[in-house]
């Protein structure tokens, strides 16, 4: 009986192992199906929640919605993959914005901000991190890989003579952007980050709480065959802690209706960054700040915290 007991346990352990790596690697890896993307938690019936168990998640890779309505310029940096980018010129500039998409997203996606960037005086340079657009890869790391992207994007415009570069992200973006700074040691003019994550697991965590599932525990194997599958300690990847190594003026903006990010892992972030710093948090926006009722604030508030900025010479 204790050894049947014994095998019982052995044999549920590997499954529940085998299933996290199952949905490990179809949350990270894109599908070249044209099968439409799994819908989010909070939309999903209880039996499509039970199938989603077995077979992990429909994840298309992102591709283009659009193009540019205004003249635009096809750029690539080489960095882990190819990169494809958008360059978009304002006429008399005062430096350059670069902006990254979140997770499963792509540079079209990013045209209505670079427009008020545009609007505000900046060239835009629209980044496919890799799997997505564009890009060469078909895999996202979450904010993992993508920081050497930023790292490489930055370097390149500062290699054609641009000194003001300010960094703009949105949920992934903006953990690979915070990253980029710790590890790398990258000097943008100013950072403007949108909801970013606290720590992956913690993220990892908000999914299974979307669809009102028990994450432990499997958040945290699905964090960790995450990280083997990409190279990387997954349970280290914590934009949080990146946030104290930052190295500019930041303004960090959340929607406090956001069911990914917590005011309490926006909270940390703001207290770990340095001086200057600046958080707006938007009562009724959630994890996507940029909505039509929300526009005007957000514009009202980058625009004031890119007046503070002193051009570099």
């Amino acid at each position: 009986m204790k050894k049947k007991l014994i095998i019982l346990v052995v044999i549920g352990i590997v499954v529940i192992n085998a299933v996290a790596f199952l949905h490990a690697y179809t949350f990270t890896h894109f599908s070249a199906s044209n099968v439409a993307r799994t819908k989010d938690p909070k939309e999903l019936s209880v039996f499509a929640k039970a199938s989603l168990l077995f077979t992990g998640i429909d994840n298309p890779r992102p591709q283009s919605k659009e193009q540019p309505a205004d003249a635009f310029e096809t750029i690539y940096v080489q960095s882990t993959g190819k990169l494809q980018c958008w360059r978009l010129a304002q006429p008399g500039a005062r430096g350059t914005v670069l902006l990254f998409h979140g997770y499963a997203g792509e540079k079209s996606s990013l045209l209505s901000r670079a427009a008020e960037f545009r609007k505000m005086g900046y060239h835009t340079l629209l980044v496919d991190f890799t799997g997505s657009g564009g890009s060469e890869g078909n895999s996202t790391s979450v904010g993992y890989t993508e920081a050497i992207q930023v790292k490489d994007c930055f370097e390149y415009l500062a290699g054609t003579g641009e000194k003001n570069i300010i960094l703009f992200g949105t949920s992934m973006g903006a953990a690979a952007v915070l990253k980029a700074m710790s590890d790398y040691g990258i000097k943008p003019a100013a950072t403007v980050l949108e909801c970013p994550f606290g720590s992956l697991y913690n993220t990892v965590c908000a999914r299974f709480t979307l669809m009102h599932v028990p994450s432990f525990p499997m958040a945290g194997l699905l964090t960790f065959w995450g990280g083997v599958q990409h190279g990387y300690w997954a349970f280290a990847h914590n934009p949080a802690d990146y946030a104290e190594r930052a190295t500019c003026p930041t303004l960090l903006l959340f929607g406090a209706q956001d069911d990914r990010v917590t005011v309490a892992e926006t909270e940390r972030i703001f207290a770990n960054l340095p001086q200057p710093k600046t958080l707006q948090i938007y009562p009724d926006a959630g994890h996507n700040v940029f909505t039509t009722g929300n526009q005007p604030a957000w514009v009202r508030d980058v625009t004031a915290f890119v007046g503070t900025l002193t051009p570099s010479l």
